[in-house]
């Protein structure tokens, strides 16, 4: 796996690249090591490149949330436009054009404030599970 281009270690003058210097470390289980081995292996790659190379994308990939956001919303407004058309042509149904443009103007108003309300249930769900668990596990280590 290739390093990205914009964190290319550049040469001080020589042909000879800079030398990686700067260590990070992070605490794993056996299990956890075991399983990020063989994963970078899988990738044909050793362990601390491709940790290198799943940081360093990270780097470059920070505005992927606000992506992943909009295509969500995007998602969410065209299930909003299914859910509101597709009902009455499944019964057989005539939608007037100004029927439809109502349609899309509610989807195009609604379809934001939509998809962050289903992010939020999936984030309370997430955390009562969690707390859900944590309360079992500390109940666990009372016993």
């Amino acid at each position: 796996m290739e390093s990205p281009i914009l964190f290319k270690p550049t040469t001080n003058g020589s042909k000879r690249p800079l030398a990686r210097n700067r260590i990070l470390s992070a605490r794993f289980t056996e299990s956890e090591y075991v399983a990020l081995e063989s994963f970078a292996w899988s990738k044909g790659t050793t362990l601390a490149d491709w940790v290198r190379d799943v940081l360093l994308h990270s780097l470059e990939g920070a505005s992927q949330p606000q992506m992943d956001m909009h295509i969500f919303t995007e998602l969410v407004g065209i299930q909003m436009l299914l859910m509101n058309t597709l009902g009455p042509i499944a019964r057989g149904e005539r939608m007037a054009a100004e029927e439809v443009d109502v349609v899309f103007r509610e989807v195009q108003t609604r379809k934001a404030r939509k998809a962050q309300e289903l992010l939020n249930k999936r984030l309370a769900r997430e955390l009562e599970t969690r707390s859900g668990t944590q309360s079992q596990n500390a109940g666990t280590a009372i016993l």
